[in-house]
């Protein structure tokens, strides 16, 4: 089942329950979508990978504004952002552990033989593709700096 086929259904189930949080949640993928599916020109259904790198943006999004309003002392703001977090997280494929991801960027960077700090870009393309949405970028990015430092 597609994504947006998925959405749909859990908007209908929210608006039942009136669970105002997942609804907004759900209601920012499906608007993220057809953003996506419109800037292509075409109304085709978006990739899977597409689809996920849409729910990272959106779980990033909101992790960076609960972070800055939990700074501000507004945990009257973040507490829906994290909320909103869980809700769009239950479409995104289970995320390994930071143990996990070492050891495949360990592995990267064995068969590459890269060294270095200047060979970063190239391990950070190879894990990106190989861990595409099982795992945030920055934590990518912190342990190829770790292992090739």
């Amino acid at each position: 089942m597609s994504l947006s086929i998925q959405i749909m259904e859990e908007i209908k189930t929210a608006m039942r329950a009136k669970n105002t949080v997942a609804l907004e949640a759900l209601r920012a993928i499906k608007s993220e979508i057809l953003l996506a599916q419109t800037a292509t020109g075409s109304k085709e259904e978006i990739s899977a990978d597409d689809e996920i790198k849409l729910l990272q943006k959106l779980v990033k999004t909101r992790k960076d504004s609960a972070k800055i309003f939990t700074e501000q002392n507004r945990l009257d703001l973040a507490e829906p952002e994290l909320a909103q977090i869980a809700v769009i997280e239950k479409f995104l494929p289970a995320q390994l552990s930071e143990e996990e991801v070492e050891a495949i960027i360990a592995k990267i960077i064995a068969e590459t033989g890269a060294t270095g700090i200047a060979a970063m870009g190239k391990v950070m393309g190879l894990a990106a593709k190989q861990l595409g949405g099982t795992a945030e970028g920055k934590t990518i990015s912190t342990i190829v700096k770790k292992l090739l430092i």
